[in-house]
């Protein structure tokens, strides 16, 4: 059996990614920063996961945390394809739900996943069972970085065209990179064609985060740890933008999760918001 066909459960930060975008919509009163339930279908959890322990309120600063960079993500790509940008890169998937929940979108761009091949291959057989498919316009791209596979290259394999101007996201991955790898990865998106975008996210150094957060943060960096991906990677954001400008983008800006928080949490009453100085964004144009 090849390596692509094995089936592997997603990893447990992509899971607890997509059981804090469905919770957002069971206990969190509208407006909704996403809507998202999609991802639970693909997990099914047993019953009772509302209680699992990394779905406390201990953990509703990072769950906004992701929720901010979603809607962030996912408004880049829209607006970017209403200026007629018409691929969609995304690393590291996960359990990415685009494709499924915006139709309207993505009917527009041919949107390529990429990710491990056990757990996409898994992802694969959850879409088809769930009735969703994998459409034309969705490619799957399942990369083995572990052996060193070239995402570059299986990405051209899979249709990508480098001439054709691009969005391209990564969230949720650099701290588990080293910078060299970072810039190596900066340097391929930088050469793609003019008007390509990429938003990367990545975390403060710890001594930078707020105090209110930074025990939460610790835990994960233990936790990452103790389940053999570390946290390599951490960057102040003159750092990112440097190393940015180094790998040739024409344009770069830091997006704070401050700036996050105040474009999508601003008006709400119940609390709901994401910490500041923690995970930021990087917004670079080729």
């Amino acid at each position: 059996m090849s390596q692509e066909k094995q089936f592997v459960a997603p990893e447990n930060t992509a899971v607890r990614v997509a059981l804090w975008r469905a919770l957002h919509l069971e206990v969190d009163p509208p407006p909704h920063v996403l809507k998202d339930d999609v991802g639970l279908k693909l997990v099914n959890p047993e019953d009772g996961w509302q209680n699992r322990p990394d779905m406390s309120p201990f953990t509703r600063p990072f769950r906004a945390s992701i929720l901010a960079r979603a809607r962030f993500i996912e408004d880049l790509v829209i607006e970017q394809a209403a200026h007629g940008v018409g691929q969609y890169v995304i690393l590291g998937a996960g359990l990415d739900t685009f494709a499924q929940r915006r139709p309207d979108i993505a009917r527009h761009l041919v949107i390529f996943e990429v990710d491990q091949p056990g757990p996409q291959a898994w992802k694969r057989q959850r879409l088809i069972e769930l009735g969703f498919g994998v459409p034309p316009g969705l490619r799957l791209v399942p990369v083995d970085f572990e052996a060193g596979d070239a995402w570059m290259t299986r990405l051209t394999d899979a249709g990508f065209d480098s001439g054709q101007p691009s969005v391209v996201a990564s969230t949720g991955v650099s701290m588990y990179l080293t910078r060299e790898a970072i810039m190596a990865t900066l340097r391929q998106i930088a050469a793609l064609a003019p008007g390509s975008t990429l938003a990367m996210s990545f975390l403060l150094p710890i001594e930078l985060t707020d105090p209110e957060v930074r025990p939460g943060l610790e835990r994960a960096v233990e936790g990452a740890r103790a389940s053999g991906t570390p946290f390599i990677s951490f960057f102040t954001p003159a750092e990112m933008l440097a190393l940015t400008h180094e790998a040739g983008f024409r344009n770069a800006q830091h997006i704070s999760a401050a700036v996050l928080a105040q474009r999508y949490f601003a008006d709400r009453t119940d609390g709901l918001r994401p910490p500041n100085n923690s995970e930021e964004f990087l917004l670079a144009t080729t």
